[in-house]
């Protein structure tokens, strides 16, 4: 007998613990539809890898994700989008993909002064798509993009309190400080886990923009499935311990049990 074809899902990746902020938005939008992510963790970060690596990667994740069922798959990761949607979409022109990128115009429109800063990974702020959409949307706002090398590293660890932690955010805000922006967009999902020390370190006057409601929404609209019944599948290619008592502390997702899988 053929065994039966798995439920039809949302499927999301991200090089590693980023992509959670863009799930737990996922399930309070989507709350009956099954859902399945996973970390590649084994490989993270992807901002300072070559586009050619973000690219394999990505087209692996999403292969194993169609396998179980997947319907529709959310790219959870800016510089995976920056560097390898259009190849997924070529790849698969059927299948529904949702990328995450830097909302420039929503932070134009958002900011009182036309002063904006990003932080994003070095990879996405050195990718064409992000050129492009600066030159799309960016109008006469002055945009700040600042390289944040280290900080999804620091975040991995799952310290979000550390001292060594602290004093990059600092670091990296500095700049965004001096140039007197009053908005800022956190272009990696990563970002939001540290959302609170990004917000002491630009002060309370500035405006933290990110894009996971955005995201969601956006799967909301593109979700031709129904809802098969709430469910969700957390995988890592990495130590699934570490993920899972990441998922427990930060999320509150006590139940949540997440598997270790070779991609």
């Amino acid at each position: 007998m053929k065994p039966a074809s798995p439920s039809p899902s949302i499927g999301v990746f991200d090089s590693g613990l980023g992509g959670l902020t863009v799930l737990r938005e996922l399930r309070r939008q989507l709350p009956e539809v099954p859902l399945h992510y996973i970390a590649d963790t084994a490989n993270t970060p992807y901002g300072q890898r070559s586009p050619d690596f973000i690219q394999a990667r990505s087209l692996a994740l999403s292969e194993h994700l169609i396998a179980s069922g997947a319907a529709l798959i959310v790219v959870a990761c800016n510089t995976a989008t920056a560097h390898a949607i259009q190849a997924l979409r070529q790849h698969w022109p059927a299948l529904p993909f949702v990328g995450t990128e830097p909302g420039i115009k929503p932070a134009v429109a958002a900011s009182r002064t036309g002063r904006i800063g990003v932080l994003a990974t070095p990879a996405t702020i050195a990718s064409a798509r992000y050129q492009d959409l600066l030159v799309r949307h960016a109008g006469g706002a002055q945009v700040f993009s600042q390289a944040c090398p280290g900080l999804v590293d620091l975040i991995e660890t799952g310290d979000l309190g550390s001292a060594q932690l602290l004093s990059l955010v600092d670091q990296l805000c500095a700049p965004l400080r001096e140039a007197q922006v009053d908005t800022v967009l956190m272009g990696c999902t990563h970002y939001p886990l540290v959302q609170q020390q990004l917000q002491a370190a630009l002060g309370q006057q500035v405006r933290l923009l990110n894009i996971e409601t955005a995201v969601a929404q956006q799967a909301q609209r593109l979700w031709a499935h129904g809802a098969p019944g709430a469910s969700m599948r957390v995988q890592t290619t990495g130590d699934a311990g570490a993920l899972q008592g990441f998922v427990r502390q930060v999320l509150g997702w006590q139940a949540q049990t997440v598997d270790a899988v070779s991609v």
